[in-house]
């Protein structure tokens, strides 16, 4: 089926299941200002490798940030983008070398158990007090760029130092939103590079995927006022165990 998707584009029943995982995903982001990909990556390396779903995504996300922080741009915390983003991009350098040369499977594996640890800290862990220190822009800045190369899903370990150190929601939501922006034209230039917009199919998927983008971020702003935060956050937590399950099975048995 790999082959077939990376000759051809695609077909149409991967092509329906993608829009609907992009949909969800992107409802996210429009509720919570991040999210895409962690809700996303589980389910499409499920239907394309690894090396094509995530620059794809680095597409959809380049869009749905651009159209997010162009709202929000005068609420973000520009001191705190510039004390995490130069460690991301370092991380980001590392990830790229990761996703090249690193066999399939044990990524897979990798970001199985990325997600399960993501779940187990929504689930267990307790609210952080006290403001993060500074000093801890530079390992989470490096962990969270070398997972976004990877997978794309940097967000939920910025949000670890960003969530400790602006207590305004509007203002972490926007700031999410720019880091996500900027990440994303980064690794542009660094997936470019490394030739992966160079695969048949890869560009024309993400173009017919853009308008279900963009609805589900228009549904995403639309219930952000009118869900309860508690069932949103159950939901996403039993879709990415699902993803995070699936993940593993697929890493061990192929």
């Amino acid at each position: 089926m790999h082959a077939t998707l990376l000759t051809l584009p695609f077909d149409m029943l991967s092509l329906i299941a993608a829009a609907a995982i992009i949909l969800v995903a992107y409802t996210v982001f429009g509720l919570t200002g991040f999210g895409s990909s962690i809700t996303a990556a589980p389910f499409l390396v499920l239907l394309f490798p690894l090396r094509f779903a995530v620059p794809m995504m680095v597409i959809l996300d380049l869009v749905s940030a651009s159209l997010l922080a162009t709202r929000v741009h005068r609420r973000v915390s520009w001191r705190e983008l510039a004390r995490l983003l130069p460690w991301a991009v370092a991380g980001m350098l590392l990830g790229v070398t990761l996703l090249l040369h690193a066999p399939e499977r044990p990524l897979l594996a990798l970001l199985g158990v990325f997600v399960l640890a993501y779940l187990a800290k929504s689930v267990f862990g307790t609210p952080r007090r006290g403001e993060t220190p500074t000093a801890w822009a530079a390992p989470l800045g490096i962990a969270g760029g070398i997972f976004t190369s990877l997978y794309g899903t940097g967000g939920p370990i910025y949000t670890i130092f960003l969530a400790g150190r602006l207590r305004d929601t509007g203002v972490l939501r926007a700031t999410m939103a720019m880091m996500i922006l900027l990440t994303a034209l980064s690794r542009v230039g660094l997936f470019t590079a490394a030739g992966f917009y160079a695969q048949p199919g890869l560009l024309a998927l993400s173009v017919l995927l853009l308008p279900v983008v963009i609805g589900g971020l228009w549904l995403g702003s639309h219930l952000h006022h009118r869900l309860s935060p508690a069932r949103v956050v159950q939901a996403i937590q039993l879709v990415l165990l699902v993803g995070a399950l699936n993940l593993l099975r697929r890493s061990v048995f192929g």
